[in-house]
């Protein structure tokens, strides 16, 4: 009795090679490396440009590597003095490994040093170009004297010194430079 539950016992377990290729083949496995409590630095020509915290970062080995922020990111732009010049803060974040393209998403919310606060569901910063922050979404600006003004786009610097709405709607009395 005992040889027969022992023989069967050792049946039951034996896995079909084909099988395990087959479910194998069904699901591709990604390489992801998690890090938490990141602090990614860019600097230009030895010069500190911006910061990038976030909470948890997860780096995809795909064919275009990538990391995510699936936490939330906050990117810390600085001047020449190393003094905080502008600041975004987003829900979520990926950012593109070769290219070093940061989209960062839900709830972004970006500040100037003047107190001018940019909302979007999206805010793209590509530091390879000239306006590196831009947005095709619904872009709301909201000024300390209280103007308000709305846009289908947005491009601007990193300082969001100069910015540039498209399809522009707002409530500010006449002749208000909005750009100051």
């Amino acid at each position: 009795m005992i040889l027969i539950i022992v023989c069967f016992s050792l049946t039951a377990c034996e896995n079909d090679l084909r099988e395990v290729e087959k479910i194998s083949a069904k699901g591709s496995s990604v390489r992801v490396d998690k890090s938490k409590g990141v602090e990614i630095i860019y600097s230009d020509s030895a010069r500190v440009k911006a910061r990038i915290l976030t909470p948890l970062l997860n780096y995809y080995k795909v064919d275009k590597p990538y990391y995510e922020m699936p936490k939330g990111a906050t990117v810390i732009f600085f001047d020449e003095n190393l003094k905080e010049s502008s600041r975004i803060v987003s829900d979520y974040a990926l950012q593109y490994e070769t290219s070093r393209v940061v989209e960062m998403r839900k709830n972004v919310v970006g500040t100037s040093a003047k107190g001018d606060v940019f909302k979007s569901d999206e805010l793209i910063w590509d530091p390879g170009k000239k306006e590196p922050v831009y947005s095709n979404k619904l872009v709301t600006i909201t000024q300390p004297n209280g103007n308000i003004v709305f846009g289908n786009g947005f491009s601007s610097d990193e300082r969001f010194k100069r910015w540039q709405l498209t399809d522009a709607t707002g409530n500010f009395p006449s002749g208000t430079n909005l750009i100051e």
